[in-house]
């Protein structure tokens, strides 16, 4: 069978384009913005197409926009432009991040140029899984993004524009269209993009507030400096609650008597660690956590001070109940519906994916009856299915509420036994330690870091916790005892599998070997 093709009507154009990446994590509005900045150039008479590459899943990764425009040849009007589907490292000239790691990301993708590239990215967070998960503090440092965005880009543009999108009632993307206006990297005036927000009909006054204020923003910015970059945020400083009263006869009791009891300089993070174990549990709780640190040796500060703050981590353990307790809090159903912009009228719905496993389950009964059915293969199965419930229906908020309300029991559950004879292990180690070795003492304490989380997690964190123990008893004696432990804390907390972590105990073996 012979084919014939009817020769192209059309002349390509080979004129260069604008090149535009936007990279935006779910729930971002990173779809809108680039239906506007689309809008925005067809508006004025501009060839333009938009491409999307998603991300696997909403927080867990970025879905990436790519738009390219061109203006019409007038003096050829027969040709028409044939544009790319994906973004070019080197050959990008506007990338917006909706958010500092996004923009940090399209660092690494090759994205940004010194020689091209304008950046303009939001400077807030909204933490990804893998930071969230990471035991410890797995927050990704910003000033490394600040320092990675100044080499590589030509221009750098950033500033909280959540926190105008909040204020101004509206979304991020809002903002970033008004960053973009005000860079003047586009040859459109700013009441095309106004007419473009206007043209979309959604939430036109609150997107005009929030591109208005991002705009001024960005034209200032550029304004005192044409070649703007800025510098790295300083971190926030830990704030901690004040150790004072509350009108309540037994927690003020408690702060009465920490007060007497704890240095000054410490009575801030006592005030926090305080608070959070008579949340989880109750007053007398509260006791039990001033008798720990009351019985801390307190000639070295720094010591009582990681003793107090992981002392109140280890006490408040994450549970069943717990789960329960935080899901069925009337706060957490007002913020839910605030962060969502839900309006009075409107039905809010939420739905939990619960996948306990055999252990969380038989954690909630009686020890002895706890450990038979844990070894229940035919419960076990029964078990490992995962739940959903939908929380702001009144069967799935009974079942819930009524698992909360077991915390009254909860120090006769099999989970607590366990958790508190961990506990006692760990609390012994410190003191023996600190009477021979503060800074060691203190590394221990530190250490807890690995212990968190739910579940699996939590399981494997303690894993890795309890290897660094018997690692510290071995190292024990050892001038640079302290400086081990910290090295194997870090190599645990980056250390998904525990490979990493088996071949550093390995190196700690050899120091004895070779001596």
């Amino acid at each position: 069978m012979n084919v014939s093709v009817a020769p192209s009507s059309i002349a390509l154009s080979q004129a260069r384009p604008i090149t535009v990446a936007v990279l935006a994590m779910g729930g971002q509005g990173g779809g809108v913005l680039v239906d506007w900045i689309v809008a925005l150039a067809e508006r004025r008479g501009w060839f333009a197409q938009s491409t999307s590459v998603p991300g696997v899943a909403q927080r867990t990764g970025a879905t990436i926009y790519y738009i390219e425009m061109i203006a019409p040849d007038t003096s050829k009007p027969d040709r028409h432009p044939v544009l790319s589907l994906m973004p070019a490292p080197g050959n990008v000239d506007i990338v917006i991040g909706a958010e500092l790691m996004e923009a940090g990301r399209a660092i690494l993708r090759g994205l940004v140029s010194p020689d091209r590239t304008l950046l303009i990215g939001s400077s807030h967070r909204s933490l990804a899984v893998i930071e969230k998960t990471a035991p410890g503090d797995g927050t990704a440092d910003a000033a490394q993004v600040y320092e990675a965005a100044n080499v590589a880009a030509n221009r750098f543009i950033a500033f909280d524009m959540a926190e105008i999108a909040d204020a101004t009632g509206s979304v991020v993307s809002s903002v970033l269209f008004g960053a973009l206006a005000g860079s003047g990297a586009l040859p459109f005036a700013t009441e095309d993009f106004e007419a473009t927000i206007r043209a979309a009909g959604v939430g036109v006054d609150a997107s005009l507030r929030a591109f208005t204020a991002g705009r001024e923003r960005a034209g200032a910015m550029v304004k005192q400096d044409p070649k703007i970059k800025p510098a790295a945020k300083p971190p926030l400083a830990k704030r901690f609650p004040l150790l004072e009263p509350i009108g309540h006869a037994g927690y003020d009791a408690l702060v009465v008597r920490a007060r007497r009891t704890m240095p000054e300089e410490l009575h801030g993070i006592v005030a926090a660690g305080l608070q959070r174990v008579v949340d989880f549990q109750d007053i007398a709780y509260g006791s039990e956590y001033l008798d720990r640190l009351e019985a801390m040796p307190r000639d070295a500060t720094g010591l009582l001070h990681a003793f107090a703050k992981y002392l109140a981590v280890a006490m408040a353990y994450d549970d069943v109940i717990r789960v329960a307790d935080l899901k069925t809090r009337a706060g957490r159903f007002d913020r839910v519906r605030r962060e969502v912009r839900a309006g009075d009228d409107q039905v809010l719905a939420i739905t939990e994916f619960f996948h306990p496993r055999i252990e969380e389950m038989a954690g909630l009964l009686p020890p002895i009856l706890g450990e038979k059915v844990e070894r229940s293969p035919r419960l076990a199965r029964l078990i490992d299915r995962g739940r959903k419930l939908r929380t702001t229906a009144p069967s799935s908020f009974l079942l819930l509420y009524c698992v909360a309300g077991l915390r009254r029991l909860r120090r006769r559950t099999l989970r607590h036994a366990r958790e508190m004879r961990h506990l006692e292990e760990w609390v012994q180690r410190v003191r023996k330690f600190a009477g021979t070795d503060p800074a060691l003492a203190t590394a221990v304490c530190e250490a807890r870091r690995l212990v968190g989380g739910y579940s699996d997690t939590h399981l494997r964190g303690e894993s890795k916790f309890d290897k660094v123990m018997l690692a510290s008893e071995r190292l024990a004696g050892r001038p640079d005892a302290a400086e081990w432990v910290q090295r194997l804390v870090k190599v645990a907390l980056k250390d998904a599998d525990g490979a990493a972590l088996d071949g550093a105990l390995r190196t700690v073996e050899t120091l004895f070997e070779d001596a």
